[in-house]
């Protein structure tokens, strides 16, 4: 991930109703209970997102908080009432049709809760159904579908249709067929929610695989906070169409910055976001029993720390930072730090 910005949103409104454009026009910043009059819902509410390159960005929030319809307006499925939106410097809002079309044949990759496989299709021909849309020769398409097929581990079930795979097989499908044309920004709309937690997990693994190889750019949305906290850079946490915060989950949990995103995270295991570097203490004259990066979690290095006398060397960037003990890791896991 760097720091180079690919999708940005500013002041960005998406409200339901008659009259929602002329009303804002003349209301710039309703309050609930001015767009409750009018009979109005403001589904988005002033959102203010920059996206970077390469990064994990997931949208978070219960059901209604607007997060599915903010990523809408992202890709410009819909239309907002208001605001701007920049995609790789150039604003969505003001491209023509076939412009926007392009972009999201070549460019966007979506993934959606409902797999929306073609059912008279097999798996190959679902995969490579994007490239056909863009007049792809079939010999190329199919080769480039059975490249992703592979990647998402459904190699010999290329033949298969749809009916005759399990949930998360098709949702790997799903997953092939969105990356197919190469897309440099990648949209999840919680898409292991009707999955089983087994095969959820499983998704996750597979997931973080893929992203580890491919790098991409991803907006991830979700309402489940270990999956956000399991796959984050970054997270936006939205209530009533609201963005309340962004922030790396490490930050949620020890900076948050309002009452919402407090009780929000209140319960997630500190020891599952909270980073040795967090926790550093300076250096003793102790011996050390190893090494633990300062962006290892206290989760992954608790049992070799608690199980050692000695202190454990931080290493950031090849440079030592201070130490950890076992008593530093024993207060995040009973909640004292």
């Amino acid at each position: 991930m760097n720091n180079t910005t690919i999708l940005e949103c500013r002041d960005v409104w998406k409200i339901y109703g008659a009259k929602a454009d002329s009303f804002l026009e003349h209301t710039p910043d309703p309050k609930k209970g001015e767009l409750r009059k009018e009979n109005l819902i403001g589904a988005v509410r002033r959102a203010n997102v920059q996206i970077r390159k390469g990064e994990i960005f997931v949208i978070m929030g219960l059901s209604g908080s607007g997060k599915s319809t903010l990523v809408r307006c992202l890709s410009r499925l819909v239309e907002p009432t208001a605001g701007e939106i920049f995609f790789e410097g150039k604003n969505l809002l003001t491209m023509s049709e076939a412009e926007l079309i392009e972009i999201r044949r070549t460019k966007m990759g979506m993934v959606f809760q409902q797999f929306a496989l073609l059912p008279h299709l097999t798996v190959l021909e679902n995969a490579a159904f994007p490239l056909d849309v863009q007049g792809v020769d079939k010999k190329n398409r199919e080769a480039r579908a059975m490249e992703m097929v592979e990647l998402v581990g459904l190699k010999g079930r290329e033949n298969n249709y749809p009916r005759e795979l399990s949930g998360g097989q098709q949702q790997r499908v799903g997953i092939a067929r969105s990356l197919v044309v190469e897309p440099d920004l990648w949209f999840l709309d919680e898409p292991f929610s009707a999955l089983d937690p087994l095969i959820r997990r499983e998704m996750q693994d597979e997931f973080m695989r893929l992203q580890n190889m491919l790098h991409k750019t991803i907006v991830f949305i979700t309402h489940d906070f270990d999956e956000a906290i399991r796959l984050a850079d970054r997270i936006a946490v939205m209530k009533d169409g609201e963005i309340q915060q962004v922030a790396t989950p490490e930050e949620l949990v020890l900076n948050p910055a309002t009452d919402y995103v407090a009780e929000f995270t209140r319960h997630v295991s500190r020891s599952k976001v909270i980073t040795a570097g967090s926790i550093v203490q300076p250096l003793g004259d102790a011996a050390f029993a190893g090494t633990v990066l300062h962006s290892q979690l206290i989760d992954d290095i608790a049992k070799q720390v608690e199980d050692s006398d000695a202190p454990y060397k931080v290493e950031k960037d090849g440079e030592v930072i201070g130490q950890i003990t076992r008593q530093g890791v024993i207060d995040v896991l009973v909640g004292r730090s």
